[in-house]
């Protein structure tokens, strides 16, 4: 093949040409391209490490911001426990005074009764002494034949009642 044949001769000058072009590219890559992708790389570094810390800067004022609204919020919910407990003990004072003034009602009304149910007692107490006078005048005449006082059946009747 005469390719082959013609590699050592050509082998010299196509090295020769290699190196001049690795130099070149060597130049113009790693000294003028490589510095700016560099000064890139680390821009683009340096703007990400800065995004960063702005992030965790707002996290942290977010994050105290949150802490003063849950301690406004728990001091709200505790004024608002203290605004209805204090209802509730308002509610159970009026409550108390309305009872208070009703059990007086119910028991003046309970007085009352009671009197009437004592004169009614009383006035039964009277009817039935009355009405047992008058059936004692009438049995005694009936089966004894004597006829009996209307004081002295009444005083017999009380003196009856009072043992029984």
């Amino acid at each position: 093949m005469p390719q082959i044949a013609q590699l050592p001769e050509i082998w010299s000058s196509q090295l020769f040409w290699l190196l001049i072009i690795f130099g070149l590219v060597y130049v113009v890559v790693g000294k003028t391209m490589l510095p700016k992708v560099m000064d890139t790389v680390g821009q683009r570094d340096s703007q990400i490490a800065s995004d960063l810390a702005a992030a965790q800067a707002a996290r942290d004022a977010a994050d105290e911001q949150e802490a003063a609204w849950r301690a406004r919020e728990n001091a709200n919910r505790a004024a608002a426990q203290g605004v209805v407990a204090e209802a509730k003990a308002k509610a159970a004072s009026a409550t108390e005074t309305r009872l208070k003034t009703a059990q007086v009602s119910i028991d003046a009304m309970s007085a009352e009764a009671e009197a009437r149910i004592e004169v009614a007692r009383n006035e039964a107490a009277v009817e039935i002494e009355t009405v047992a006078a008058e059936a004692a005048q009438d049995i005694t005449a009936r089966l004894a034949g004597v006829k009996v006082t209307k004081t002295a059946a009444a005083a017999a009747v009380k003196k009856a009642m009072a043992h029984g």
